[in-house]
């Protein structure tokens, strides 16, 4: 028997991002903190990034995507100084990181995927050895410790060692720890990557908090695309090392043929199931997704909808479950790149602390 046609359940997650406040609105012609201009990071004859430009405006929340080996950890770790450039420019904040790493490193915090404060040290201990690896006044140093472990929301655990906090409260001592020497830029690998839906919430909000009392620019990378979609001002897409879609989400999901994505889930589809929903009216693409799974995008979401159900019934193809919903940066990714993010999530690699400012690369 058919099943009953039910829209998706909101999730508890959509439900509490509901609520957030919405994020600053970053000036379109503000300076450009970020440049990058024909970068290229050849190894041998591979090249792991391939002539790419972009430049990333004071107060911007710019994010970076792409899949396993696209190239975006390549290209972050040149614009942090980590690994040299084989052609083109990076600057941050005006500086040339190639020929002033030194002064490119004062202005950045880095925060890994992977959590590096020590875990037998308190929250205090972990923020006060970073802030004086950068050379921080003792003075200062003490009130940029308090006024970041506010805006965190950890002021009560500070004398709570690294290793009692939950998965949550160490991303949050993280991301306060790479800004106690108040950078101007801030690079965030992937900051929500094993958290719950409830604690990637909080680091959401969190940061939007931290936007509205210092004056950053971040660029993030993420694999979850309603992060993306939730933080960023833009969004950069990188594939085989090239740039290949840069845009304001709403303007990305727009690019995508197709304003609606039917997901529907099919008892015992015969196997020439994906073409016969191809060969409906307005139908832009079609992905299997196992399990008798199928995303449909199209340009009229209650046509194709009535079309598909008639042609179930006519065919005896039983409906499982079936959701209409506006086209998704998943689907921008995939039109752009053709695989889907979550299939191509990238290992964390190794975190090398970039060298204090005064110390020769």
């Amino acid at each position: 028997m058919m099943a009953e046609l039910n829209p998706k359940a909101k999730t508890n997650e959509a439900a509490a991002s509901s609520s957030m406040r919405e994020k600053p609105v970053y000036d379109p012609t503000a300076p450009s903190a970020i440049e990058v201009e024909h970068i290229v990071k050849k190894y041998g004859d591979f090249t792991a990034v391939d002539d790419v430009s972009f430049s990333v405006k004071e107060g911007e929340i710019f994010g970076l995507l792409g899949p396993n080996g696209a190239g975006k950890s390549t290209l972050i770790r040149m614009m942090t100084t980590l690994i040299p450039i084989t052609a083109g420019i990076a600057r941050i904040a005006g500086h040339d990181v190639a020929k002033e790493p030194n002064a490119a490193r004062r202005m950045i915090g880095v925060i890994p995927q992977a959590l590096t404060s020590d875990l037998d040290l308190t929250i205090e201990e972990n923020m006060s050895i970073y802030a004086k690896l950068y050379d921080v006044p003792a003075k200062e140093r003490k009130k940029s410790i308090n006024e970041l472990l506010e805006l965190v929301d950890l002021t009560k655990w500070r004398d709570a060692q690294t290793k009692t906090l939950s998965g949550g409260m160490r991303r949050r001592l993280e991301i306060a720890r790479g800004l106690v020497h108040h950078p101007r830029i801030f690079f965030l690998d992937e900051p929500t990557t094993g958290l719950d839906p409830v604690s990637r919430v909080a680091v959401w909000e969190m940061l939007g908090n931290i936007m509205e009392h210092r004056k950053l620019t971040i660029l993030i990378t993420t694999h979850y695309m309603d992060e993306a979609d939730r933080l960023c001002d833009r969004i950069a897409i990188v594939d085989h090392g090239k740039l290949v879609a840069l845009d304001a989400p709403t303007a990305l999901k727009q690019s995508v043929p197709g304003s609606n994505v039917i997901e529907a889930q099919f008892e015992n589809s015969p196997a020439d199931w994906e073409q016969r929903l191809h060969s409906l009216d307005d139908v832009t693409s079609v992905q299997h997704e196992g399990a008798g799974m199928y995303r449909v995008l199209t340009g009229n979401g209650s046509r194709t909808t009535t079309e598909l159900v008639e042609m179930a019934v006519a065919a005896g193809v039983p409906v499982k479950s079936l959701s209409v919903q506006n086209t998704t940066l998943d689907d921008v990714f995939v039109h752009y790149t053709g695989r889907q993010l979550r299939d191509e999530l990238q290992k964390p690699y190794a975190f090398v602390m970039p060298p204090r400012p005064g110390l020769q690369p």
